[in-house]
């Protein structure tokens, strides 16, 4: 018998894994073939993916019903990272392929880059280096210099990242209040943190609104122009979990009205920016969905996937199942 075969399956414009696969092969070489496949964007998937015994899919490539009804012996997909919306996962389900994410890799890197995201608002950073380098020295931006412990630090979803998120803004001295449906009560007592009863009033209470939910058919498009005409005048977006949760539409229009004061954003819809008008939105910053990024984390990624996939390929118990 042949022995089984795992793909990593990357976008070729990103190219995230080196083509040896230096992390994971230590942990598959004993027990399977192993192979790096690149990809385009919307490009049909390769036979040698179709024929896997398990894939470790990068961010990019989408499996949807389709090319989940051509795999021919799949046990696994692995997504290389939290969010896992580019697979269908009911369709694997079906057809008894089980699709496990890596949750807790990017914890302290996205954690850290969401409150570095709202250091910068809040100390207007940008707009003081920018007037620093014109040789100046007026601070024209002071009246939006806000002191912290004055402000609330409103977190949506308070999963693993937004439990960090919160831990964090709270060392800072923001009051923290979350939203989180899905957490059992008495979560806000451990935390020391403020518990709102519903999407409404955690907008009613935050002045800045950090976004912190996984992508699904309950959260896509959940921010739009009616949640934020709900946050106070001069509050702060920040995101970095997933664009689709946020409409961009509604986030530039409330830019440019003066309604929101200022948004961080690591993720947008529909990304990256598409025109010069959408970049040269006033009071915005956008980072380039960077905020899993370190080596350090990285590697604890590939590793966990690696484990993953060789605990599919032996039949053991799976976890970090998400179907």
């Amino acid at each position: 018998m042949s022995r089984p075969s795992v793909v990593i399956l990357c976008p070729r414009e990103f190219k995230f894994t080196d083509h040896d696969a230096t992390i994971e092969r230590p942990f598959l070489a004993d027990v399977a073939d192993l192979r790096t496949v690149w990809l385009d964007f919307d490009a049909p998937f390769p036979d040698e993916v179709l024929g896997a015994d398990a894939i470790i899919l990068w961010h990019g490539p989408r499996v949807d019903a389709g090319v989940i009804a051509r795999l021919r012996r799949c046990r696994a997909v692995i997504r290389n990272g939290v969010g896992f919306d580019s697979v269908d996962t009911a369709a694997a389900a079906r057809a008894g392929i089980a699709v496990c994410n890596v949750p807790d890799y990017g914890t302290e890197e996205v954690a850290d880059h969401a409150l570095a995201l709202t250091l910068a608002l809040y100390r207007q950073l940008f707009p003081l280096d920018a007037e620093a380098k014109r040789l100046g020295w007026k601070i024209h931006v002071g009246p939006r210099m806000r002191r912290l412990s004055t402000q609330t630090f409103g977190v949506l979803g308070l999963g693993r990242i937004g439990t960090a998120a919160a831990l964090r803004a709270k060392a800072f001295g923001f009051r923290v209040v979350f939203f989180d449906p899905h957490v059992p009560p008495g979560a806000q007592k451990a935390l020391g943190i403020t518990r709102a009863a519903s999407l409404a009033e955690l907008l009613a209470a935050a002045d800045t609104l950090s976004i912190h939910c996984p992508l699904n058919a309950e959260t896509r498009g959940m921010i739009g122009e009616r949640e934020l005409a709900a946050l106070r005048p001069g509050a702060f977006l920040v995101n970095t979990a997933r664009g689709d949760i946020v409409r961009k539409a509604a986030v530039f229009a409330a830019l440019r009205s003066g309604h929101l004061g200022g948004a961080g954003l690591d993720v947008v819809e529909d990304e990256p920016l598409r025109t010069a008008e959408e970049a040269a939105t006033p009071n915005l910053i956008v980072t380039c969905h960077a905020a899993f990024c370190s080596p350090e984390g990285m590697v604890e990624m590939r590793g966990t996937s690696a484990r993953l996939a060789r605990a599919a390929v032996l039949g053991e118990p799976l976890w970090n199942r998400v179907n």
